[in-house]
Formats: structure tokens, C-alpha cells, sequence
């Protein structure tokens, strides 16, 4: 089996102000250290918004669109902006994620990852914010559900932010496992352990600022492997913000680039124990361009490995 990487150049095309840490040189960057792995290369599909109706309301597409500029940017709050091929590029990147799973679920391939942007883990329903406009990972876990019907899917979040998008998206929903480490006191300040959903589905694991990859290791050995395999997911849904770096300018977690491969490889043999390895992951934060693209790479070369 091999590893997809799914993309498309609209994902280029959503241009932030001069500055702003989520740029279209993050991608670029990401694209170009994924270059020379044997991948199989798949163009992204937009998604429709029937199918982003499944975790948004009509309503928040039309706002979308009503905002969407001619020209120059539209700021939708302190940090996320759109310019003219924002929605554009947030329909591709919907779109990748839809196609992954359908990829993986139909063993045309072990396991794929979608290079996008915008990203999506801050999306909440009907409120756009933390640079994202569409719930990338959320949309591939209801998609896997719903469309599929699958019985249990699980989220893992290692983006140095915490997913308050896929939380809210996913808060109601008992197929759901949704596990996300964050550093903590940092924005957007949600992900208490007490926030466990009615369902008792939601697990967040605070990482304290200055901690390094080995107390990562051990709190995912302590709680989140435990709480994987107890799930028995039917489909492990990544969502791989590589802004935990040490190098990351938003943030203050220490992790290294072997931290990275080490969760991917721990993420990918618990896949194989539990669900035949399907692993779709999704490209959150990550602003080092450096360690963004050295990281992701490393993700990569770990899932290309787990598929074989």
C-alpha cells in the first residue's frame, strides 16, 4: 500500500496581510520538502456545501460568501482575514480531506495526508476564527460517519493550539473521540481536562509551556493510548499542527522534529492494532517555515512507512 498526498494550487491562493503568520510560503515550504517521497499524488476535489452541512449551517456559507472581497482582504476577526480566493481554497481544502477518507476507506491506499490551507481545528459552527474558515478534521470524522457508516472514528489533535472547532463540532457526537494536547495558559484558552462533552468523548491534555517531547510522550502513553484502544476507532483522523516545535514563534512547547516522527509512528501502530491502519491526517498550524517543513516531512516519511 502506499501513502496519498492530497493538494491542489488553489490552496495557494488564499492570501493573508503582509506579516500574518499563516502564508502562502507555509505550504510552499511544506510542498517542496514532500517534493522527492514516493507519494501517490491526487488532486483535491471541492467539497460541496451539502457536504459542509454536516458540520455548518447554510447560513455560515452564505456569510462566508457575503464577506468574500473583490479584491484586497476582508478581516473576519483579530486573526483570520480572507482575500478574493479564500473560499476558493477552503472548499479545496474541505475537499481534500473528503477525498482522503474516501481513499483510505476504500483500500485504494493505506493512508493519506492532505497538505492544505486554510487550516481548520479553530472552526467553530457558525464562527470563523484562529485563521480558519471550515472544520477540516470535524468534517472528515462526520463524513466517515455519516457517509460511510462507520461505527467509531477518533480525532487526534497535536497542534500546539487547542481545537476548539473540532471540540464544538464534534461535542454532540458519541461516535466521535475527540483527543487534543495544547500548550496551556495559550490561546484560545479552552481545553481544561474538565471539558469531556456529554458524552465523556472529548479528552484534552494540557502541556505546561517550556515542556519538552519527553513529557509529551508521557502523558499520550499514560492517557491517550489507553483511551484509543479502549475507542477502538474504526478510522484515525490526524490533526497535524507542527507549531509545538521548538523553533515556532507562536508558542512555547520544546518538542523536537523526532517527537514528531515518534507520535506518528505511535499513531500509526495503534491504527494498525485497531483499524487496519487507516490514518487520514490533515496540515493545521506549524509558522518556523524551517520546522514546518522539516516536521511535516518527518510526519510523512512515517505515515509512507506505516503503509508499506
Amino acid at each position: 500500500m502506499t501513502t496519498a498526498l492530497i493538494t491542489h494550487a488553489d490552496c495557494l491562493g488564499h492570501v493573508t496581510p503582509d506579516g500574518h503568520p499563516e502564508r502562502v510560503a507555509r505550504l510552499e515550504h511544506v510542498l517542496h520538502a514532500l517534493e522527492s517521497l514516493d507519494l501517490m499524488r491526487v488532486t483535491a476535489p471541492l467539497a460541496t456545501d451539502d457536504d459542509l452541512q454536516r458540520i455548518h449551517p447554510a447560513s455560515y456559507m452564505q456569510m462566508l460568501a457575503s464577506k468574500l472581497p473583490g479584491g484586497g482582504f476582508q478581516q473576519l476577526d483579530a486573526d483570520t482575514h480572507m482575500s478574493p480566493g479564500s473560499l476558493e481554497a477552503a472548499y479545496r481544502a474541505a475537499g481534500a480531506v473528503l477525498k482522503a477518507v474516501d481513499m483510505v476507506l476504500a483500500g485504494e491506499v493505506g493512508n493519506a495526508f492532505c497538505a492544505i490551507r486554510p487550516p481548520g481545528h479553530h472552526a467553530e459552527t457558525a464562527i470563523p476564527m484562529g485563521f480558519c474558515l471550515f472544520g477540516n478534521a470535524a468534517l472528515a470524522a462526520k463524513h466517515a460517519l455519516d457517509h460511510h457508516g462507520l461505527d467509531r472514528v477518533a480525532v487526534v489533535d497535536f497542534d500546539v493550539h487547542h481545537g476548539n472547532g473540532t471540540q464544538d463540532l464534534l461535542w454532540n457526537e458519541p461516535r466521535a473521540l475527540v483527543v487534543t494536547s495544547q500548550q496551556m495558559p495559550l490561546w484560545p484558552g479552552t481545553g481544561k481536562p474538565e471539558e469531556t462533552g456529554p458524552h465523556g468523548n472529548i479528552l484534552n491534555i494540557p502541556l505546561a509551556p517550556e515542556s519538552d517531547g519527553t513529557v509529551m510522550r508521557a502523558a499520550y502513553e499514560a492517557q491517550v493510548f489507553p483511551r484509543l484502544r479502549n475507542f477502538a476507532p474504526d478510522l484515525i483522523i490526524i490533526s497535524a499542527g507542527f507549531d509545538a516545535h521548538a523553533d515556532d514563534p507562536l508558542a512555547q512547547l520544546n518538542w523536537q522534529t523526532e517527537d514528531f516522527t515518534w507520535l506518528t509512528d505511535q499513531l500509526c501502530a495503534l491504527a494498525a492494532e485497531l483499524c487496519g491502519g487507516r490514518v487520514v491526517s490533515t496540515l493545521e498550524g506549524g509558522y518556523d517555515l524551517q520546522a514546518l517543513a522539516q516536521s511535516t516531512r518527518a510526519h510523512v516519511e512515517a505515515l509512507i512507512e506505516a503503509a508499506r
